[in-house]
């Protein structure tokens, strides 16, 4: 994706794109369909006499489209990729003493205690 000055930008992260682009992007796939819409209505009416079963395809796809163009559109932003967790927990250090009640716990059960 070319920038400003000629250089070209590389994604190196897992972060989605911009609101921006992706609000960009929305609408050119919806003019986009527009578009196949507006010339199948227009298809139908030029082809209503010529090929009636042609025609009532390209009108079935005139009228549905609308529906689907806007389902598209309104779908929202890309899901994010999978990321890596950027919680890392923090090592727990164990307690003085602790290694030592930890060690050996058949002495302890010999010695009488629990």
């Amino acid at each position: 994706m070319p920038k400003r000055g000629g250089t070209e930008v590389f994604r190196i992260t897992g972060a989605r794109q911009g609101l921006a682009d992706d609000v960009r992007g929305r609408q050119r796939r919806y003019v986009i369909s527009m578009t196949v819409r507006t010339l199948s209505v227009i298809a139908a009416a030029v082809l209503w006499n010529v090929e009636r079963h042609v025609a009532v395809v390209a009108l079935a796809l005139g009228i549905l489209l609308p529906y689907v163009a806007v389902v598209i559109a309104n779908a929202g932003r890309e899901s994010a990729p999978s990321l890596p967790s950027t919680f890392v927990p923090t090592p727990v250090r164990p307690a003085l003493g602790a290694e030592e009640e930890k060690a050996d716990p058949e002495a302890d059960r010999s010695q009488g205690r629990n």
